[in-house]
């Protein structure tokens, strides 16, 4: 699978490597907006905190005004400055590189002990920080894998990234996460999915039903073109509900 999403989208393009609580923080901005609007916050927050120190030091007041325009912006300021503030007493300062010389469950534990901070943000801070065989399961991850039957319906996504990351091989997580995440934007949408165009089509059920079903909308209508006079009786029998009762209040005028 990981090498028809590759053969669709062309080379892998790797991330720029960001310091660890950068990570943790934009991960945090990211949630519940776009990748436009989340990005746009974290650059205002730095030109407004160039160290994290001063940010961790000033009122959640200011972080909020810093990140509005990323939505959610006094929830996100609260969750934020709440993590410096732990970091800092832990610590001694407002920093997490001494996560580069731990192990991965133990750099995760650490990361999950912060305040807010779950396994989908260790796990990004795994993979795009730290460079470890870590695969993040974020909303467009966690919608294609379902459709795709390897998670069953309902799951959370902390529950997805405990299933998924073992099953997974090492080598290609980092880069199956990035390809499913652009499928899900480009093909696999939340709404009106392109299935009749997914590359994975063969190996979804999601899809196949989605298409079938498609499929019978169409034959349906083409059975059933609008007509005039006596021929019109024969809608209510293979026309949807509100195309017949059209064709009834047509009969009654």
């Amino acid at each position: 699978m990981q090498r028809r999403l590759r053969a669709q989208q062309g080379e892998l393009e790797p991330r720029q490597p960001v310091p660890v609580l950068d990570q943790v923080v934009g991960t945090v901005l990211s949630q519940h907006t776009s990748d436009v609007n989340s990005g746009r916050a974290f650059a205002r927050l730095k030109a407004r905190f160039p160290a994290w120190e001063q940010a961790a030091h000033a009122p959640a007041g200011e972080i909020e005004d810093a990140i509005r325009c990323g939505g959610l912006a006094r929830q996100k300021a609260r969750r934020i400055k709440e993590i410096l503030d732990a970091v800092d007493e832990r610590e001694g300062r407002v920093d997490l590189s001494r996560l580069h010389d731990l192990d991965d469950p133990a750099a995760e534990d650490y990361l999950t002990s912060l305040p807010g901070v779950g396994v989908k943000t260790a796990a990004c801070v795994l993979a795009f920080s730290m460079g470890r065989a870590a695969f993040p399961v974020d909303t467009h991850v966690h919608r294609v894998v379902t459709r795709l039957g390897w998670i069953p319906a309902g799951t959370t996504a902390d529950k997805a990234y405990r299933l998924l990351a073992p099953r997974v091989p090492a080598g290609i997580r980092y880069d199956l996460h990035l390809a499913l995440i652009r499928h899900g934007r480009t093909v696999c949408l939340a709404r009106r999915p392109r299935c009749e165009e997914c590359v994975l089509l063969d190996l979804c059920p999601y899809g196949q039903a989605a298409v079938r079903q498609r499929a019978g909308r169409s034959a349906a209508a083409v059975q059933s073109p609008r007509t005039t006079g006596g021929e019109d009786r024969n809608l209510t029998a293979v026309a949807p509900a509100g195309v017949a009762r059209g064709a009834d209040r047509r009969r009654n005028q």
